[in-house]
């Protein structure tokens, strides 16, 4: 539990201190544990190879003094005398499997034996080599080999182990000079890399910060690469988004501000007509009453404005799509407009078609184009609804629209020069491309065969339920024709509007004639 506690504490620590440095000490911490376990590697690796050559050397030395000299005198060892082992910078002496023990008669410090040279002795196979100490107490590497002559004794060998430890111990001061020095020099690199690679990372936290100041919505520069690179563009990218939404925004409210100073005059004036004639008396009956039902057609207009600028203030895609049949939606909108469309006749042919989206939002812009047909069809006459495959077309037997209004029909608050005479936002077109856009779709306007206007509309969809709900495999060039992303430029088809000629008039066959 305290070494969790402790763990949880440094946890804490580090997610306390500055990114930069916190790479700085993991770097010097990484760096410092790899030299050390790369230290003790080396050294221990060294250490076990030099004590291997050691025994090795001295168990071939063993076995050759246990074959000759000493197995002809054992008492006096072959007659080794003290000089001899210094010359040799050895030690030597000999065990019985009863445990008695053969010095050197003349050698002063001598070699303190133990079980593993009386096993050899006893055994009479193989040797034993382990690090011990004289009587003197000096440190000493000895070995001990049977003396197969004999048969019941074995030679021990001794050497001192003050050279070796010397080398391992300078080995071992090597390690922690140099490893102390990596340590140190990877401290400054780590300090340097993570300043370095983090400059992106503290260019892009000043650069939101400039931006959160100064609502200035300009895409930034920044020289770096990889996932840096990535996250500075998705960055730019999501500033670019908000400066666009922002300059529509800009754009909707001036226009909706010049929009909606016209009525807004003429009810003042209305107002102040009717006011004024409260007090005096100077305006007819008949007077009042036509400002009366002029005020409140302007209310009409005004409530319609506000409820178009509301649709048209929705920047989101279909917030719950769900599978649709398109023909419901577009008899809907019929039931609608059959309400206000005194002395008209629809022609409608609705075939099998279904849609994912939201069937309010659908609704609207078919009851747009609907209303739109209405207002420009002259009495008595037929407007043509067709739904087939993928296409939506809706025709009437109006004036049509001319070729200089053409480019800028879907525009917000655009009216053509026969238009202004008419009521109406300006709006209702435009809340058509909209919405089609959202749903993936695109909306063109034409001349019809009968030389009134003719609106297309295109959505992604299916002919069959089930054709829409089951998944599709995606073509090898990426998305699916039908789960294309809806943007506002797919609003247009890629030809121009004008290209609806007159060639491409309703189908004339399953059709019904309602009024």
């Amino acid at each position: 539990m305290g070494e969790c506690a402790v763990l949880r504490r440094l946890r804490a620590w580090l997610r306390a201190l500055p990114l930069q440095r916190r790479v700085a000490y993991l770097t010097t911490v990484a760096v410092a544990l790899a030299v050390a376990v790369t230290g003790v590697a080396g050294y221990v690796t060294l250490r076990i190879s030099l004590y291997r050559a050691l025994d090795a050397e001295m168990v071939q030395t063993a076995s050759s003094l246990a074959a000759v000299p000493v197995a002809q005198d054992i008492r006096t060892l072959g007659g080794l005398t003290e000089r001899a082992l210094r010359a040799g910078n050895v030690s030597v002496a000999a065990i019985r499997s009863d445990g008695d023990i053969f010095y050197v008669p003349d050698e002063r410090d001598h070699l303190v034996l133990g079980p593993k040279e009386l096993a050899v002795a006893r055994l009479q196979s193989g040797y034993s080599a382990r690090s011990g100490l004289t009587s003197g107490g000096e440190d000493y590497r000895i070995v001990a080999v049977p003396i197969t002559d004999l048969g019941n004794y074995a030679l021990v060998l001794g050497r001192p182990l003050r050279p070796t430890n010397d080398i391992l111990s300078s080995l071992w001061l090597v390690l922690i000079i140099f490893g102390v020095t990596g340590v140190i020099i990877a401290a400054v690199v780590g300090a340097y890399v993570a300043r370095s690679s983090l400059r992106p990372v503290r260019e892009l936290s000043a650069a939101v910060e400039y931006v959160t100041v100064t609502k200035e919505l300009t895409p930034i520069t920044i020289n770096a690469t990889s996932d840096i690179a990535v996250l500075a563009e998705s960055f730019n990218q999501m500033l670019q988004s908000l400066a666009s939404s922002r300059d529509r925004q800009a754009r909707l409210i001036a226009d909706a501000g010049h929009e909606l100073r016209t009525p807004l005059t003429s009810l003042r004036t209305n107002i102040e007509l009717l006011a004024a004639d409260a007090e005096s008396g100077m305006l007819k009956q008949q007077d009042r009453i036509d400002i009366l039902a002029d005020v409140k057609a302007q209310l009409v207009e005004f409530t319609d404005l506000i409820g178009d600028l509301v649709q048209l203030a929705r920047d989101e895609t279909a917030a719950s799509p769900e599978a649709l049949d398109f023909r419901n939606v577009v008899n809907a909108a019929l039931d609608r407009v059959r309400r206000r469309a005194h002395g008209l006749a629809f022609d409608v042919e609705l075939n099998p078609f279904y849609v994912a989206g939201d069937s309010d939002m659908l609704e609207r812009a078919v009851t747009n184009l609907l209303d739109n047909a209405v207002k420009w069809s002259p009495p008595g006459g037929i407007i043509r609804v067709q739904l087939e495959g993928d296409r939506l077309r809706v025709a009437d037997q109006g004036p049509g629209i001319s070729e200089a209004d053409m480019p800028f029909i879907f525009d917000r608050f655009y009216r053509g020069d026969s238009a202004r005479q008419t009521s109406g936002t300006g709006l209702g077109l435009s809340i058509v491309a909209q919405t089609v856009a959202q749903h993936g779709g695109w909306v063109k306007a034409g001349r019809s065969a009968q030389g009134g206007a003719e609106f297309t509309i295109q959505l992604p969809g299916a002919t069959s339920i089930e054709a829409l709900t089951k998944p599709t495999a995606q073509p090898p060039g990426g998305q699916s024709h039908s789960s294309n992303a809806a943007s506002p430029s797919a609003a247009v088809p890629p030809t121009s509007s004008a290209g609806s000629r007159p060639g491409s008039p309703l189908a004339e066959s399953g059709r019904k004639r309602q009024t």
